[in-house]
């Protein structure tokens, strides 16, 4: 079973309803696909026991063999190849590793070499799996590193998925697959109205949702009258509250240290689980 967390914008809460999921789910694993910024394990804590390095492929040109068409230049639509009238100038940091440019030289003149984007790190905590990756400062694209989380979080029973906020390539490539997604929504304004994108991608994916409402009392009743409009489910809800919030602010998954808010998250899953049914 594999559960995506998200929301329309940063700061919404799906890491803290994902980690509060994940301690009171025995033996669920942890994947946080956040890979520009993540931040799950600094709840967890958790005993690192492999580190593993991701790559992309790059393109090599042979210039003894280039006859400076240009075919790959005109072709990339990541404008990651410029050909001079001299050379052709590979820019490394823009290469999406699609192969397309190699399959197009008539002179096989393009061949590959491997660059590390960054790391994929694998602990434990308790009875949970955490696995997250980290893109290197400086690359564009962290979507390889996301797939290669999927890849190994795949032989998992019960994986929560920590996804990046909004509708950016990399959000789809960490939901895609998933069997289920909670929507982690402010009752503001603004966090309906970013919300409503991830309805309509959830959608266009065909990917079955349900609403999370954090910090409910917050703002107003927008999210509810949407919710209700669009037959959407609210499948858990925990209040704006100051004892949540310190908590949170001093790294601690706050179900554990306030246990009347365990059940929450427990029917939250439960009914996540009768969804996926």
């Amino acid at each position: 079973m594999k559960i995506a967390i998200l929301s329309g914008k940063g700061g919404t809460g799906k890491t803290t309803v994902t980690g509060n999921l994940a301690i009171n789910i025995p033996k669920s694993t942890v994947l946080d696909t956040d890979v520009e910024e993540p931040n799950g394990h600094l709840f967890f804590n958790p005993i690192i026991g492999d580190i593993k390095n991701v790559y992309t492929h790059v393109p090599l040109i042979n210039m003894e063999k280039c006859n400076l068409c240009g075919k790959c230049s005109d072709f990339c639509k990541y404008s990651a190849l410029f050909a001079s009238n001299k050379n052709i100038i590979v820019f490394d940091e823009s290469c999406h590793d699609c192969g397309a440019c190699g399959l197009l030289c008539d002179q096989n003149a393009i061949s590959f070499k491997k660059r590390e984007i960054g790391k994929i790190y694998s602990g434990t905590y308790e009875t949970n799996k955490i696995l997250y990756g980290e893109l290197n400062i400086g690359e564009l694209s962290g979507v390889k590193i996301i797939k290669e989380l999927h890849s190994l979080g795949d032989k998992e029973n019960i994986l929560l998925v920590d996804c990046p906020p909004g509708t950016s390539c990399s959000t789809v490539a960490a939901v895609s697959d998933c069997d289920f997604a909670l929507i982690v929504v402010e009752p503001t304004p603004f966090g309906v109205s970013d919300m409503k994108m991830v309805v309509e991608m959830l959608d266009s994916l065909n990917i079955p949702y349900g609403l999370f409402i954090n910090k409910s009392g917050l703002g107003d009743n927008e999210v509810y009258h949407f919710a209700q409009k669009k037959n959407i489910k609210i499948l858990g809800e925990i209040p704006f509250n100051r004892e949540i919030a310190k908590l949170y602010s001093e790294g601690k998954l706050f179900s554990k240290y306030l246990p009347e808010y365990r059940e929450v998250f427990i029917n939250t899953f439960e009914a996540m689980r009768e969804e996926i049914k």
